[in-house]
């Protein structure tokens, strides 16, 4: 009598492999989601946070007309505070790198509007530049 032959396994092509990670990371193999719903709701947008009291402040101090947040002056404000942070955070964390480079942009984009100011109006820009102490 012949030997009854063993049965082969079944073949998987790629194709097939590919579809059962995409149902594994879906959740479809098991009944669980793939993500986890957010804790908390994200604010509705054009909804921005309150600002700080130190921000304020500076708001205030610099504002041109009540409601200006908008001006040169204010953001340049603002931008020399976060720096002042950013710098002596530095020199407590001098291997801070990811740091230093976004102080870099904050600096640059100072700059920016300092520079539109003082071609737009250089009263202000030197008022501005005194009440921060820049400049030369």
């Amino acid at each position: 009598m012949p030997k009854a032959k063993a049965p082969q396994p079944k073949k998987v092509h790629a194709k097939e492999k590919k579809e059962v990670k995409k149902a594994v990371k879906v959740g479809a193999v098991k009944n669980t989601p793939a993500r986890k719903a957010k804790a908390s709701k994200p604010e509705p947008h054009g909804v921005a946070p309150e600002p700080s009291e130190e921000k304020k402040q500076i708001i205030e101090q610099y504002q041109i007309k009540d409601g200006d947040t908008g001006s040169p002056e204010v953001q340049a404000a603002l931008l020399t505070k976060r720096i002042e942070k950013l710098v002596s955070h530095l020199k407590t964390n001098p291997s801070d790198n990811h740091s230093r480079r976004g102080l870099l942009g904050i600096v640059s984009k100072r700059r920016r509007l300092l520079h539109y100011l003082e071609q737009k109006d250089k009263q202000r820009f030197q008022s501005i530049g005194q009440k921060l102490g820049l400049g030369k």
